[in-house]
C-alpha cells in the first residue's frame, strides 16, 4: 500500500497538481489564461469520450449490460446517502442538494489520472469503463434536483391542472427544460456522449485520425490541465475551511466510503481489477463541471464555495493523491 500511494505521490501529474496549489497558496502571478483552460477542458472531455467509444466497439451488450446497472445503481444511491449525511450535519435543504448533487457526479480529471495510474503499473482495465463515466455523469444531479422538488413541495397545497382540469400536486413539476438542458446537453455531457458515439460508430478506422492527438499526448496535456486544477484548488481550499472541521472531514472521508461502495459494486458486477478500481474512483470523485453548471441556473440559492470548495479543494487532491491507490488497495484486496 505504501508502496502505491509513493509511485502516485511522485508522479508528474500530482507533482504538477501540488506545484498548482503552491502556487495559489503563495499569491504566485502563475495564471492560465480563460481561453487554454476551456481548451483543456474540451481536450480532455473528447479524449475520454472518444477513446471509450472506439473501445466500446469491441463488445456486445450482453457484456456491458452489468457494469451499466451497477453504474446508474451508484448514480440514485450516491446523492440520496450524501443528502442524508448532509441533514444529519443540520445543513441547510439548498446546500445539501448542492453537495448530494457534486458528490453523485463524477470528476472526468480523476477518472483521466486513474487511467495514467493503471497505465503506469501495467494495469489492463475493460475500455467500455470511459462509456460509463459518460453515463455516471448527469444521473445523480437528476436525482438530486427531484429530491429537491419532492421534499420541498411534500406539504404544498394541490394545484388545478390547466391541462386536465384535475388535481396534480405541486410536486409533479419536478424538473424543467433548463434543468434538463444543464443536466443532459450541458458541456461536459454533450462532448463525453458525443465523442463516446463517434468512436462507436467508427471503431477501430477512427485510430489513424485521433490517436495521435488525442491518445499519444493524452498524459502529457493532462499535466497543463492538472496544473491549472492546482490553482482553481489553491484558490478553493480557504473557502472550505470557514464551513467548519466537519465539512472538511466530509470531503476527505466520503470519497472513501462511497469508493469503497464503488468498488464493491464494480466486483459484484464482474469487472477486472482495473475497471474495478475505476469504478472506486467514479463513485469516490465529485463534480465541479456538469454539477456546479447545473446548480447554478436550477438551485441558485446553494453556496457554490460550499459545493464547489469541497470538491475542488478537499475532494480532488485528496483523490490524486491518496484515493487512487486506496481504490485500488481495496480493489486488490476484494479481487
Amino acid at each position: 500500500m505504501s508502496e502505491i500511494i509513493y509511485q502516485n505521490l511522485f508522479s508528474p501529474v500530482v507533482l504538477f497538481f501540488v506545484l498548482g496549489i503552491v502556487a495559489a497558496l503563495f499569491k504566485s502571478d502563475l495564471k492560465f489564461p480563460n481561453a487554454l483552460s476551456e481548451a483543456l477542458s474540451i481536450y480532455l472531455l473528447i479524449a475520454i469520450g472518444i477513446k471509450g467509444g472506439i473501445e466500446l466497439s469491441h463488445y456486445s451488450f450482453e457484456t456491458v449490460i452489468n457494469p451499466i446497472m451497477g453504474t446508474l445503481f451508484l448514480g440514485i444511491a450516491i446523492p440520496i446517502l450524501t443528502l442524508l449525511i448532509m441533514r444529519f450535519m443540520k445543513m441547510d435543504l439548498k446546500n445539501s442538494i448542492g453537495v448530494a448533487a457534486t458528490y453523485g457526479s463524477i470528476s472526468v480529471v480523476t477518472y483521466g489520472a486513474t487511467i495514467s495510474f493503471l497505465e503506469k503499473n501495467s494495469i489492463s482495465y475493460e475500455g467500455f469503463m470511459n462509456a460509463l463515466v459518460v453515463l455516471l455523469e448527469s444521473p445523480a444531479i437528476l436525482v438530486s434536483l427531484i429530491l429537491l422538488k419532492i421534499l420541498e413541495n411534500r406539504n404544498a397545497e394541490p394545484i388545478i391542472s390547466s391541462q386536465n382540469f384535475g388535481i396534480v400536486p405541486a410536486s409533479a413539476r419536478l424538473i424543467n427544460k433548463e434543468v434538463l438542458k444543464e443536466s443532459i446537453l450541458g458541456k461536459s455531457v454533450l462532448l463525453l456522449l458525443g465523442s463516446l458515439i463517434i468512436g462507436l460508430i467508427l471503431g477501430e478506422n477512427a485510430l489513424a485520425t485521433v490517436k495521435p492527438l488525442f491518445i499519444d499526448l493524452y498524459s502529457s496535456i493532462l499535466i497543463l490541465f492538472l496544473l491549472n486544477m492546482g490553482l482553481v484548488a489553491g484558490q478553493r481550499l480557504p473557502e472550505v475551511k470557514k464551513y467548519g472541521l466537519k465539512l472538511l472531514l466530509f470531503g476527505m472521508l466520503a470519497p472513501v466510503l462511497f469508493g469503497s461502495l464503488g468498488v464493491f459494486v464494480g466486483h459484484f458486477v464482474g469487472l477486472s481489477l482495473g475497471g474495478v478500481t475505476l469504478m472506486g474512483v467514479l463513485a469516490g470523485s465529485a463534480s465541479y463541471i456538469a454539477a456546479p453548471a447545473a446548480l447554478k441556473s436550477s438551485v441558485p440559492e446553494a453556496n457554490p464555495s460550499i459545493y464547489l470548495g469541497l470538491s475542488l479543494g478537499v475532494t480532488f487532491p485528496f483523490n490524486l493523491i491518496l484515493g487512487i491507490p486506496i481504490y485500488f488497495a481495496i480493489a486488490n484486496w476484494i479481487q
